[in-house]
């Protein structure tokens, strides 16, 4: 097989949509690529790369690392363009970051939002290398007059809102992009980055939800404006009513969410059985210190938090001597709370927003008995 053929096999749509299928995922979209990850198979510290969810706008693009160019430009006193090579000259480090669609959870609102229907599975974990941002963004020299950094994707395509082909790209303010933590990636697990996954070059954003983190990426822009694209002003915003008026609120830092990895939804378990609830949690704002579980609507219980997770993975967590009841199923719940205080509540669940973002509902599986 030829490079060329390669490059087209790896973002031809129907190969994508079938290697995703094969891999265990839940297909929603087959063009644009979106898929989610069920529960038990979203891995321990971090997900398999093949398992790792997927959220695209447009088709994958077709790059080559041999002649993949990032133009940085705009309010900077030292204009970059550099190649794979050369970007790989700035060293590089790995974190460990959970990566969250905004529209995970999308379809426990209602009435049910526009947009694509997730369950709980647009949510994954990877090990990320790759070069700090801070760093590129250092050499580039940003003037004092400088506001927002946007990032610019090669992938492109229509929106139904708009009449031109667009590019998808983000922005995030200067100090976020110098202190964030963010890093141009190169790598997922320990193996260069995947195509669907934004190869050669991605944005990732720790403690951002999913959208920040550009895939593709092949342009930064400094500029004193505030950017107004199509995804950071119509699209990734929560938007309410609020007496008569809209309200919009851009999306940023993932709401704090536990999810029951094992036991899944409808498995089987002998009544009265004792069993171990299994889990992760995470939050974009700060550490998780507490995941609490409930059988039945009775009380609930702390479960126990387990290893330690890096600043921005997520956190596993077991109540190892749960007891299922004698009726005919059993309901667990979970929900956890993180170090800024925030927590899932049942008293003041998600607010309906018109695109169905934040939906941290507290989890539920109900498993049969037998």
């Amino acid at each position: 097989m030829t490079s060329r053929q390669r490059l087209l096999l790896l973002s031809d749509p129907e190969h994508l949509w079938q290697e995703a299928l094969a891999a265990g995922l839940v297909g929603r979209s087959k063009e644009p690529l979106n898929c989610e990850t069920p529960a038990p198979l979203l891995g321990t510290d971090v997900t398999p790369t093949d398992r790792f969810f997927r959220r695209n706008h447009f088709p994958i693009p077709e790059l080559d690392a041999a002649t993949w160019q990032l133009e940085i430009h705009g309010l900077v006193r030292r204009p970059l363009t550099l190649g794979l090579d050369e970007l790989n000259q700035f060293g590089s480090e790995s974190i460990e970051a959970v990566l969250e669609c905004a529209g995970n959870g999308r379809t426990q609102f209602s009435p049910l939002p526009e947009g694509e229907r997730w369950g709980l599975g647009a949510v994954s974990s990877a090990k990320w290398t790759g070069v700090r941002l801070a760093d590129v963004l250092a050499r580039a020299e940003i003037l004092p007059q400088a506001r927002e950094v946007i990032f610019r994707g090669a992938d492109r395509g229509t929106v139904q809102e708009l009449p031109e082909t667009i590019a998808f790209e983000r922005s995030l303010r200067v100090d976020e992009a110098m202190q964030a933590g963010a890093l141009l990636a190169t790598g997922m697990n320990g193996q260069p980055l995947p195509a669907r996954h934004g190869y050669p070059v991605r944005l990732v954003v720790p403690g951002r939800y999913a959208v920040a983190s550009v895939k593709w990426l092949t342009e930064i822009v400094v500029t004193d404006q505030k950017f107004e694209g199509f995804f950071q002003a119509n699209h990734y915003v929560y938007e309410w009513q609020r007496d008569g008026a809209s309200v919009r609120e851009p999306v940023g830092v993932p709401r704090v969410r536990a999810m029951i990895t094992s036991p899944a939804a409808g498995d089987e378990l002998a009544r009265g059985t004792i069993f171990t609830v299994r889990g992760l949690a995470w939050s974009g704002a700060a550490p998780v210190t507490r995941v609490e579980v409930s059988l039945d609507g009775g009380a609930w219980r702390d479960a126990r938090l387990a290893g330690t997770p890096g600043r921005h993975g997520w956190q596993q967590w077991e109540l190892p001597d749960a007891q299922a009841g004698a009726s005919a199923a059993t309901t667990i719940r979970a929900r956890a709370t993180d170090q800024a205080g925030r927590t899932q509540s049942e008293s003041e669940p998600p607010e309906w927003n018109r695109l169905g973002y934040g939906g941290n509902f507290i989890h539920e599986v109900t498993v049969r008995l037998r």
